[in-house]
């Protein structure tokens, strides 16, 4: 795949270090008709291009083996094994001594010719854009490149630096002069892989990853086949032995047999990746030479493996959440243990793109428990993360799972939480219709529990309406409800809604009595989240009290539990109200770097209004004496764009941008069997 290119043109750029000559020969390791090349004759021809008289050919293999090492000693002489099938292919063609230089391309990796003689191994990756553009305008020109330069970083995005593929793509740009590169971009973006196809197999990228694959073993396909079709863009050996149903250790000399094909590649954190295309042609595989039992029974396993690691994690990194009830996992299939909070969190931001893509897998086989299993267990990781937009996806899609389930409460909670994100993304005809709904199934079928979390979630919707009495309505109603079912985390989450709500209207003795009953409810439940929350709402009280010392306190506590339980979504806002104290203590410096954090943190989160808003501030306070807009943590309501809110009547307080409402998080949800 692009290995005898760079071989020979490495040999062309470097010929004068080369006096004596340059040998060559295709080994045909993976050639679709023939066989590899046998050494001896690899030989025979070395030594008629060295000019040796036929009638001085020995007979004996052996003897020709000598005779070439003989006539090439203390040359200094350049010898390419192109396509070799393994080490014992090239260790008869290797010379005497240290005068010539041998360079033998693969598809597999030959560790024995490392181990046997000393080779360096040198791994050709993909090229760089800079590379595949350098190698299409070699091809094409440079005029044509430059007339047309979107189409040709759009087939160099689409190729992804695979060298054959764009040399096909060139030569089907060579044949045809008068088409468009646009066009040719079009094709391969809409065909993939069958546009790289063509009746030559040496002009065929499917061809050529053909005879790589068919060189495999049996269970080295199987495995290439599953991989294929498995969910996300890599895989880790747990998963991949789930995918496979074998042992970890199986499972680990068929994907090093991989390795040694050039099929996958390992990264430095152990993760095994394909090439896109690569990917595509295995799941080519996968569809024609497995059975659809063998490719519903691997992604099975892999779902599997994914929704109980994925449960556990959450359960650790959540452990207030109520808990779910998940089927056992179909047999061969070993979760991860984790050990705690930290590694379940770097195992989630790991998988993550793997969790979606699962649960995109699973909606594709109308699997509807994985499907809202797997929203369920990205709830929190999303909503910390700040991974909005992909929730809402995700919720979609368990919403429309919901609909096949027969518990209710299935469809509350995917109404519900729908409902909050399209609030946090400002989306108030969303978030609205969703809450109403979560409310009137909880309503209809007497659940007081999803009742109270839905209020806690409207009064959130009022509060950016700009109706906070409206708002510290719904929360309290919120309260009474979680009295009643006696579950104190709820309670003190509702305790914390009211105190910020009451702070709202400047009732602030009622404000720190709910506050502090809250914080004293969530460290006898050991809930550091909570926790953390409420100390916000006491740092925003203590600053619109005049205790700015004692805000800024309770912010940095605050900040301090959110990054211990890597919530970047709320270190952002609390940072973000921490400037707010420091300048009111003439702090200015402080204020200047928390604000500059928390506006990194926004650029990570692709959140706009915050970022605009946060700019603003350093631009106030680095030039004080420039006319602006006044401060906005102490600005009057203002409207948002019809354009973000789709609805005119939306209206957000810019000294609630972190909405202490809003952090109600998952922790109450209920799970349906």
């Amino acid at each position: 795949m692009g290995k005898t290119w760079l071989a020979l043109t490495w040999a062309h750029r470097h010929a004068d270090r080369f006096p004596d000559g340059q040998l060559f020969v295709d080994l045909r390791g993976f050639s679709p008709d023939s066989e590899p090349m046998d050494p001896a004759a690899a030989i025979r021809g070395f030594l008629d291009a060295l000019g040796v008289e036929p009638s001085r050919l020995p007979v004996d293999p052996h003897a020709q083996a000598a005779l070439f090492r003989s006539t090439v000693a203390g040359r200094r002489m350049l010898i390419v094994a192109d396509n070799a099938t393994d080490a014992a292919q090239i260790a008869p063609l290797l010379p005497g001594g240290d005068s010539c230089t041998v360079l033998v391309t693969s598809r597999r990796r030959l560790p024995g010719l490392i181990t046997g003689h000393g080779a360096d191994h040198l791994a050709l990756d993909v090229l760089t854009d800079t590379e595949a553009r350098t190698l299409l305008t070699s091809r094409l020109g440079a005029s044509r490149i430059a007339a047309q330069p979107s189409a040709a970083d759009g087939i160099i995005g689409l190729c992804g630096g695979f060298p054959l593929a764009l040399s096909i793509v060139a030569g089907h740009a060579h044949m045809r002069p008068h088409l468009p590169l646009a066009a040719l971009a079009a094709q391969l973006r809409d065909l993939g892989l069958d546009a790289l196809d063509d009746e030559d197999p040496a002009a065929s990228l499917p061809a050529v990853l053909s005879w790589s694959y068919h060189a495999l073993g049996p269970e080295q396909a199987t495995t290439f086949a599953l991989l294929g079709i498995a969910p996300g863009p890599d895989i880790d050996l747990p998963a991949a032995a789930a995918l496979t149903g074998w042992s970890t250790g199986e499972t680990r000399v068929a994907l090093r047999g991989l390795e040694q094909a050039s099929l996958v590649a390992q990264d430095t954190w152990g993760r095994y990746r394909m090439h896109d295309l690569i990917r595509a042609y295995a799941a080519s595989v996968a569809r024609d030479d497995l059975t659809e039992q063998e490719r519903e029974a691997g992604q099975r396993r892999v779902l599997d493996f994914y929704t109980h690691t994925a449960y556990a994690a959450n359960r650790l990194v959540d452990p207030h959440r109520p808990a779910m009830r998940l089927d056992p996992p179909a047999p061969g299939v070993h979760p991860v243990p984790l050990p705690d909070g930290p590694a379940a969190r770097t195992w989630l931001d790991a998988e993550y793109r793997n969790l979606v893509a699962a649960q995109r897998t699973a909606a594709t086989r109308a699997w509807h428990h994985t499907v809202w299993q797997l929203a369920w267990t990205l709830t929190t990781f999303q909503q910390w993360q700040g991974h909005l937009h992909d929730q809402v996806v995700v919720w979609r899609a368990g919403l429309d799972a919901a609909e096949h389930l027969p518990d209710p409460a299935a469809r509350i909670l995917a109404h519900r939480l729908l409902g909050r994100v399209h609030s946090d993304l400002r989306r108030a005809v969303e978030a609205t219709a969703h809450l109403d709904s979560a409310l009137a199934l909880a309503e209809q079928h007497h659940d007081p529990t999803e009742q109270a979390h839905t209020h806690m979630q409207l009064a959130l919707i009022w509060q950016r309406r700009g109706d906070d009495r409206r708002a510290l309505h719904h929360g309290a109603q919120a309260l009474n409800l979680f009295r009643t079912v006696d579950q104190p985390v709820s309670e003190a989450r509702a305790l914390n809604t009211v105190g910020w709500y009451a702070a709202r209207t400047g009732d602030h003795d009622t404000a720190l009595a709910r506050c502090r009953a809250a914080l004293a409810l969530f460290r006898e439940h050991h809930h550091p989240q909570g926790e953390a929350d409420t100390l916000d709402s006491l740092g925003w009280i203590a600053h619109r009290t005049g205790n700015h010392g004692d805000a800024v306190d309770h912010y940095r506590a605050a900040l301090a539990l959110f990054r211990e339980l890597g919530n970047t979504y709320q270190s952002a806002e609390t940072l973000d109200q921490l400037g707010d104290p420091h300048l009111a203590l003439g702090q200015q410096d402080e204020a200047r770097a928390v604000w500059r954090e928390a506006l990194e943190l926004y650029r990570q989160q692709g959140r706009d209004n915050d970022i605009e808003r946060v700019r603003r501030q350093l631009d106030a306070l680095d030039h004080p004496d420039k006319p602006g807009p006044s401060d906005n943590h102490d600005s009057d309501s203002i409207k948002v764009s019809d354009d973000e809110s789709h609805n005119p009547d939306w209206y957000v307080d810019p000294t609630a941008h972190h909405d202490r409402a809003s952090i109600e998080l998952p922790g109450g949800d209920a799970a349906p069997a």
